[in-house]
């Protein structure tokens, strides 16, 4: 067994409404900053030991699928690294 650590990215997908990235954006164009769009994202780190990367990704997937993400409303990433 290998240690790795999965990195869970989680965001709201497009079209769905998302108002603590909405009051931040009308916070930073108050401050001078020009943007088209802004989305929040939660990331999770996950340490865990798998046989392989592509073992340590499909687990990270189920926790997504199963915990950390609503496939309704959220679209998400994975990134595996070995420690």
């Amino acid at each position: 067994m290998t240690a790795y650590t999965a990195t869970v990215t989680v965001r709201l997908k497009r079209g769905v409404l998302d108002p603590e990235a909405e009051t931040t954006k009308q916070a930073l164009e108050r401050l001078g900053f020009e943007l088209e769009e802004l989305r929040s994202a939660d990331r999770f780190e996950v340490d865990l030991e798998a046989d392989s990367a592509d073992g340590a990704r499909e687990r990270a997937d189920e926790m997504a699928e199963r915990l950390l993400a609503n496939p309704t409303i959220h679209d998400y990433d994975v990134e595996v690294a070995e420690r």
